[in-house]
Formats: C-alpha cells, sequence, structure tokens
C-alpha cells in the first residue's frame, strides 16, 4: 500500500545547517502502522538536501567547517555574476553535487531500520530560508 506524499515544512536559521530530523520522521511514520515497507524522503530543491549520518556535536561542527572550506562562499562564480534569483548562491548548488536529494530507509516490524549510529538530516546549504520542505511517502504492509 502506498500513501499519499507528506510536507514537512522546515524553517532554517543559518547559511549553512544541519538539521536532525529523525525524531520528526520517526512520529510522522508512526502514524501510518506500517509493519513491514520504507519510507521515502525527498527535498524538491537544488540547495537542501537530506542524508544519514552520525549525530555528535563535535562531528557536526567538523561537517559545517568542511563544507564551508570545500566551496566557500565569497569565490567568484559565473552564477552569482547574475543570479536568477537575486542569491549569491553557487556555492551551495555545488556543494549540491556531493549531496543526495532522497533517501529510501526500510521498516520492519513498524520499526525504521536506522544503524546504531545514523540519525536522518535535513541539510541547508542556501539559507536561512522561512521555508523549507521535505517529502515524505510511506509504503508497504499494515
Amino acid at each position: 500500500m502506498f500513501f499519499p506524499c507528506e510536507s514537512i515544512v522546515l524553517r532554517t536559521t543559518a547559511p549553512i545547517e544541519i538539521i536532525d530530523i529523525t525524531t520528526l520522521v520517526q512520529t510522522r511514520f508512526q502514524g501510518y502502522g506500517i509493519v513491514q515497507g520504507q519510507v521515502t524522503l525527498f527535498s524538491p530543491h537544488t540547495t537542501a538536501f537530506v542524508c544519514l549520518n552520525e549525530k555528535e556535536p563535535m562531528l557536526q561542527r567538523d561537517m559545517l567547517d568542511f563544507l564551508h572550506r570545500l566551496v566557500p562562499a565569497d569565490s567568484d562564480f559565473r552564477h552569482n555574476r547574475d543570479p536568477v534569483d537575486g542569491r549569491l548562491n553557487a556555492h551551495s548548488h555545488l556543494l549540491g553535487l556531493l549531496m543526495t536529494a532522497s533517501q529510501i530507509i526500510p521498516v520492519a516490524d513498524g520499526r525504521l531500520l536506522l544503524g546504531g549510529w545514523q540519525s536522518i538530516f535535513f541539510i541547508e546549504l542556501d539559507g536561512p530560508r522561512d521555508e523549507r520542505r521535505l517529502l515524505m511517502q510511506v509504503s508497504g504492509e499494515q
């Protein structure tokens, strides 16, 4: 059984931000009563993504530092010379080349099968933004 896509609305507060959405996704998922199946998460943005990784404060700071160093926002990018939406966000699009817009998480015995160290993160690369959306679709057997 497939359920309709559900929107998860998020607000971001920093230019680059890592938001732990694990509890939010688990809470929403529980409402479906799925025993076996999967949850698909999809970011319909070109500068915001979803990933699985470890939630550890020092590692998260390392991740942010890495992203800032990898593609500095103040570099001279052609996209920023005449931005179509007024945002100087070429660095955000370039960082997005290394990320994925979706994740599929298996479900067994009514639980998301995340690894022991895995959390679900929404990664903002072009914030802050008043509204970002993450689409969630649940499928499986009740």
